[in-house]
């Protein structure tokens, strides 16, 4: 059996904390059994390895997140990495070519799909594992894991069981009639009569069942081939091009805690203090939440019911029941993100300015773990002067190689490589200010990301510049 995790998402739901590049999975508001805190993708990664699944698992992500996921789970994890964002049916397409041209798995295997971040136990994931024996039993195309309703809710969406299975308590999973997507209240109360299910987004299917359907649409099977051809596959849910098509769809009951922590009212419900970061909650106030990412307090005077969250991206300050409707406020907003975590650390804008002639200015706060470095790279739209703020590292700069410590300055003109890696157990931050005509994050051409590649690439263009100036490299 294999698991595609999918992550996913606009950072919308949660804004100010997500951003395009920071998606509800990645916010470590949580917190695990040592009191450390993580972020919702951590939480499931740690319960896969508990549940021996770790080794079987891939996650199926966009370019814009594989830093992220590379920086909260370690730079080993396996990744399948859409070459521009369209929708679950492209992505489990490319990560199902990706298990059986690449990895080999065999047409019979059964693929697990299910989103990254779910808010459960680890018994939800041991109960995956029978979804394999149930699909075999069955026959079925697909087979899907749904969760026994505790109450009627018009947030999630309902797997109806066919009528005459929904009175066997004691058969191991059910037919499934129809979907139901975030009915109204009443519809909700009459649906659990007939032992319906909360869908939470986990199917399993054979990989040649979705193989066949791909040769069927004329599209590759072959890993690179699909990777190139990526534009072709339909932008639809793998729910409306697959699932409502099939012949036949069994469910797997699972009766446990689940919750989808989309939302700031949802997501509150499960961290554990009402203060996280620098503030004070003072007065008479109930059921509020203040997450504050910024160096400046915050203080919050008899408010109840409320949620207020800053972040480098922005303020929110919203009744809980009313904070649901940030994605629709959002929606159109093309902000770019102020904060980002990387593989090698992370940074934050500190300051933009754009004069009067177009030229802008923005500053960063980077810092790079101990042990990481940047890539190797060079910008076509900006200068950038960096200042050494703490920390000890290496630089490479136009193929020269040099120690840094704090209070350096360097000057790195566009077009010119540059990498930077801090010394182990030494965090490096620097203060970086970009001037040019376009500041973009998107103006980065990365040559190398290995910093053993790195220092041989600088040699070798050392060398090359002093051949040309009719020196010897000895």
């Amino acid at each position: 059996m294999k698991i595609v995790l999918l992550s996913g998402g606009s950072g919308k739901r949660l804004w100010p904390l997500s951003n395009e590049s920071r998606s509800k999975q990645f916010l470590k508001v949580l917190k695990n059994e040592r009191g450390e805190r993580e972020s919702m993708v951590q939480r499931v990664w740690r319960q896969l390895g508990a549940a021996g699944l770790r080794g079987d698992a891939v996650i199926a992500t966009g370019r814009s997140q594989t830093e992220m996921i590379q920086s909260q789970l370690g730079s080993e994890v396996e990744l399948v990495v859409e070459p521009e964002r369209r929708d679950t049916f492209p992505a489990i397409a490319l990560a199902a070519v990706y298990l059986y041209s690449v990895k080999g798995v065999g047409l019979d295997e059964t693929v697990v799909v299910m989103p990254v971040d779910p808010y459960v136990e680890e018994s939800f994931f041991v109960r995956t594992r029978e979804l394999d024996p149930i699909l075999r039993q069955s026959g079925a195309d697909l087979a899907l894991m749904g969760v026994k309703p505790t109450f009627p809710s018009e947030k999630y969406g309902y797997i109806v069981p066919e009528p005459e299975d929904g009175g066997m308590p004691d058969k191991p999973f059910v037919g499934v009639s129809s979907f139901k997507e975030k009915p109204r209240l009443e519809e909700a109360a009459a649906m659990i009569e007939r032992a319906a299910l909360w869908n939470c987004g986990v199917f399993a299917f054979k990989l040649d069942f979705l193989i066949n359907i791909l040769i069927a649409y004329e599209l590759p099977i072959q890993y690179d081939e699909m990777q190139k051809q990526y534009g072709r596959l339909p932008k639809i849910s793998f729910d409306y091009e697959i699932v409502e098509r099939s012949r036949q769809i069994v469910a797997l009951p699972y009766e446990g805690d689940w919750k989808d922590l989309g939302t700031w009212n949802t997501l509150t419900e499960e961290i554990d203090s009402p203060l996280t970061g620098n503030g004070t909650i003072a007065g008479d106030s109930r059921n509020t939440h203040v997450v504050n990412e910024l160096d400046i307090p915050i203080t919050l005077l008899n408010l109840s019911d409320v949620v207020v969250a800053a972040s480098p991206d922005g303020i929110l300050v919203a009744d809980k029941a009313s904070s649901p409707l940030i994605k629709e406020v959002m929606k159109h907003s093309e902000q770019r993100p102020m904060y980002e975590e990387r593989r090698w650390g992370g940074y934050r804008v500190l300051d933009y300015l754009k004069y009067a002639d177009g030229t802008e200015v923005l500053t960063k706060r980077i810092r790079v773990a101990p042990g990481r470095n940047l890539s190797y790279q060079y910008h076509e739209l900006r200068d950038e002067v960096w200042t050494i703020a703490s920390g000890r590292g290496e630089m490479v700069l136009g193929g020269r190689r040099f120690p840094v410590k704090p209070g350096d300055v360097v000057k790195i003109p566009r077009t010119c490589k540059h990498s930077l890696r801090a010394e182990a157990g030494e965090e490096l931050d620097v203060i970086e200010v970009q001037t040019g005509s376009e500041l973009i994050e998107e103006d980065i051409v990365r040559l190398a990301f290995d910093w053993d590649e790195i220092l041989q690439i600088c040699a070798a263009e050392g060398a090359l510049g002093l051949l040309r100036e009719g020196l010897s490299p000895n």
